[in-house]
């Protein structure tokens, strides 16, 4: 009886560890063929001058060492900084290919010719 219920244990794990490795495979068939160019990230900034190194750093560590594998630039937008904000931003940017500093007006025409269909 004890042998029973062993091996009915073990079924049930064995058949639950099955469906969950069918699942994982129709997620990762799914769901990567939709990613087209990844996704871009858009970070307004303005007079942020003490606290925006930190705040792109931390960013940047999320995505190149945790599991944000689809981010394809981190595109940051001055909005009329009056204070080293967008001298820090310009260093960081050289250190760092995905990291593109832009201003308001080319960020708006880039969201303006975002083809939703």
């Amino acid at each position: 009886m004890a042998n029973f219920i062993i091996d009915g244990i073990i079924w049930t794990l064995a058949l639950y560890g099955l469906i969950e490795i069918i699942k994982e495979i129709i997620y990762i068939f799914s769901y990567t063929k939709l990613k087209s160019d990844g996704i871009y990230i858009i970070v307004a900034t303005k007079n942020q001058e003490n606290v925006i190194e930190g705040f792109i750093r931390t960013l940047l560590f999320r995505i190149i060492y945790g599991k944000e594998e689809n981010i394809k630039d981190i595109i940051v937008v001055d909005l009329d900084s009056k204070d080293k904000t967008l001298e820090i931003l310009k260093k960081m940017s050289k250190d760092y290919n995905c990291l593109k500093i832009s201003d308001w007006k080319e960020c708006k025409e880039l969201l303006d010719n975002i083809d939703i269909s």
